[in-house]
């Protein structure tokens, strides 16, 4: 039987927004809806495709491991200190996860769903789509969910050169409108698919072989204060055309 690991990764020494990942959102805690997330995924996966599914929690903070419970999340692993600073990566707590829930339940996962708890606007069908794309493609090592861009680098993103002066970030002949630019994606951080053999890279590459599943809903990361705020006020006033 094939293995999924899903993880949630929260640090709770975020700066801009101090215990960012448990902050109340519309009356539920932001780990909350990643939570849920993962375990309706759990509950789909195992029940159509058989798929044995584990979830679990990558953070530092007793206060959040204490916070998880309440959404019946349970853990024994606790992130190590150099992996919970502001200049740690990502992959690499996912991956010191990964290796000790290998070890702690004497398995090896076959794949790793990693949802993102400061970006909860990501839906059931999309992690399905984009989980049937992924399987679609048996050379890609991981996919990675996105939105259209609103700013081209062809067309009207700039940066400085050389001698000071701005120009196109990226040229390709003359694009007089945005239109006809090539179109380009920016990541949402929203989830993340791996095989687990992304993690046995050295070092690891996100996009060596990569695909990207472009959501046709809004999705953003909670960043500041001013998102909490935006995002309350749809959520309270069902302005989402979709449901989290």
């Amino acid at each position: 039987m094939e293995k999924l690991l899903i993880t949630i990764c929260a640090r709770g020494g975020s700066k801009g927004i101090p215990k960012k990942n448990i902050k109340l959102l519309n009356g539920k805690h932001l780990i909350g809806y990643s939570i849920e997330h993962a375990q309706n995924f759990k509950n789909w996966i195992e029940k159509e495709l058989q798929i044995e599914t584990t979830i679990e929690l990558s953070t530092d903070s007793d206060e959040f491991i204490e916070v998880a419970k309440i959404y019946n999340l349970t853990t024994t692993y606790k992130r190590p200190e150099e992996l919970a600073s502001d200049n740690a990566g990502k992959l690499d707590a996912i991956k010191d996860l990964l290796l000790f829930s290998e070890s702690d339940r004497q398995t090896n996962y076959d794949y790793i769903l990693d949802l993102d708890v400061s970006a909860p606007l990501r839906t059931m069908d999309d992690l399905i789509e984009a989980w049937n794309i992924f399987l679609s493609n048996t050379s890609a090592l991981n996919i990675f969910s996105v939105n259209k861009a609103h700013k081209n680098p062809y067309f009207n993103m700039v940066e400085q050169n050389d001698k000071g002066f701005f120009e196109l970030s990226k040229r390709a002949g003359t694009i007089l409108s945005r239109q006809t630019a090539p179109p380009v994606f920016e990541m949402n951080a929203s989830f993340y698919f791996y095989k687990r053999a992304f993690f046995d890279q050295q070092p690891m590459n996100l996009f060596l072989k990569a695909l990207a599943y472009d959501m046709s809903h809004t999705s953003f990361d909670l960043d500041e204060l001013i998102d909490f705020d935006f995002l309350e006020y749809l959520l309270q006033n069902n302005k989402l055309t979709f449901k989290i």
